[in-house]
């Protein structure tokens, strides 16, 4: 697998190496071995999906302290633009994304460290996107940043957004006190 070290410290694009035939493919999603010597050295306890319609927007989401969670995603199905905000305290790179997109035909992951704020925009109808958290769902500890926050000014690559309310509400980062 190809490893790619984007420009926010922790933030990691995955290319799983494809075997491909005249019957179709096979890859890794995951290997534990391969991934901790590649920079991922979580213990992953939880796997979700989730299924959207183009436009959709889901985030900036992330969960507060002791229940952060680091995500390995992807996409099975379908194409999105995926998102990770920084919100470590004292970062060089506080408040800064990083994207990348991720579809069903390229296979490749981006790992979100713990004390990142995530999301995704979606590209593609009928989008089956893929995550494994390092710690389990706890609803008390869930925040997020407000999708459209303007000092972030993440480039969704969709004009009109669908939001759950949750999604069109929040603070924004000048807000927003770190708990990280």
């Amino acid at each position: 697998m190809k490893v790619t070290k984007l420009p926010i410290e922790g933030v990691l694009l995955i290319e799983p190496q494809i075997f491909g035939d005249a019957r179709g493919w096979f890859f890794e999603t995951y290997n534990e071995e391969r991934y901790r010597a590649a920079g991922v050295c979580e213990t992953f306890v939880q796997d979700n999906q989730s299924f959207s319609q183009k436009n959709v927007v889901r985030g900036l989401h992330f969960q507060k302290p002791p229940f952060t969670q680091a995500k390995l995603v992807s996409v099975i199905q379908g194409a999105v633009l995926d998102v990770a905000v920084d919100l470590r305290a004292g970062s060089p790179t506080y408040g800064q994304y990083v994207s990348a997109v991720l579809t069903g035909e390229n296979h490749h992951q981006l790992f979100v460290p713990k004390g990142f704020a995530h999301g995704f925009s979606v590209l593609e109808d009928n989008t089956i996107f893929a995550y494994k958290c390092s710690d389990f769902y706890h609803k008390e500890s869930e925040g997020n940043i407000v999708y459209n926050d303007p000092d972030i000014h993440v480039e969704w690559g969709i004009e009109n957004p669908i939001l759950s309310d949750k999604d069109k509400i929040g603070p924004t980062l000048r807000e927003f006190v770190t708990p990280f």
